[in-house]
């Protein structure tokens, strides 16, 4: 009966390490298409936000070109971009610094 020969494992390469503990950030992006009355009731749909509170983050989508509109865990965080790509915007999300 063969038996499987032992097999040398590397240790990675990069440099880079994720700190599983670090929240991560859903962007919203500015882009050309969407209306900023539909970028605002978006907002308050999907998280909630009073009217005040997404008008001021669409306006910084606008004006800065991006707004950071929700924070958490990875999990939570790809839910709310597949969320926000349903409805038509622009949406990334990275590891919180």
């Amino acid at each position: 009966m063969p038996s499987a020969a032992p097999v040398e494992v590397q240790q990675p390469t990069s440099s880079a390490v994720t700190d599983l503990a670090r929240p991560w950030k859903v962007i919203v992006w500015n882009d050309p298409i969407n209306l900023m009355s539909y970028v605002t009731f978006v907002l308050q749909k999907l998280f909630g936000y009073s009217k005040a509170k997404a008008h001021k983050l669409m306006m910084d989508v606008h004006t800065k070109g991006k707004a950071v509109v929700s924070s958490g865990p990875r999990e939570r965080a790809e839910v709310d971009v597949y969320r926000l790509h349903e409805h038509g915007l622009w949406a990334t999300m990275e590891q919180d610094s």
